[in-house]
């Protein structure tokens, strides 16, 4: 449970690190920068996360004698259990982000969806109705939950090909006589 934690903790803080440098590049203040700043992040979050994983799922097996097996089930819990902690965390950081540190976030969000919206061809009535639903989900609450879903959806997906690259088979039973 502790090396979970831990690497879910070492996780979440990738994300959170790599979201202070996105801001403070200034990808956060610019709604033409914005959807770089989302490839940016999303290639190397997802990066970390599989890092993360692989070397959670990794610890937790060279902590389990060599005379016990770490099957696939074994290794799928572990990386799911990093994949939670690293999501709870991430939303709470989300939160955070969106609240506090860059609350500003959300009306660059909507600008940058309103210009694609509009170079699309979108206009009047159902522009309007864009931005509301825009607006409302730019919000902190419901981005602390699209992280929390969103990161526990993805972790599971990695942990699935993780657990079967690093199980460990059961130890042979030596042969009776």
């Amino acid at each position: 449970m502790k090396t979970c934690s831990l690497f879910g903790f070492i996780s979440a803080l990738g994300g959170a690190f790599l979201t202070l440098i996105l801001f403070f590049l200034g990808f956060h203040s610019d709604p033409a920068k914005l959807g770089m700043a989302g490839w940016v992040g999303g290639l190397v979050g997802l990066a970390i996360a599989i890092l993360c994983l692989v070397l959670g799922v990794k610890a937790r097996r060279s902590e389990v004698p060599e005379t016990e097996a770490f099957g696939y089930g074994r290794a799928l819990g572990a990386g799911i259990l990093i994949s939670l902690v690293a999501s709870v965390l991430n939303g709470l950081f989300g939160f955070l982000y969106w609240k506090f540190i860059n609350p500003g976030i959300a009306d660059i969000v909507v600008q940058s969806q309103l210009a694609k919206l509009e170079a699309s061809g979108v206009s009047g009535d159902r522009l309007d109705k864009a931005e509301t639903l825009t607006r409302a989900m730019a919000a902190p609450i419901p981005q602390a939950v699209v992280a929390l879903i969103g990161g526990l959806v993805v972790g599971v997906i990695i942990s699935l090909i993780v657990a079967a690259v690093l199980k460990r088979a059961e130890p042979a039973s030596p042969p009776t006589l």
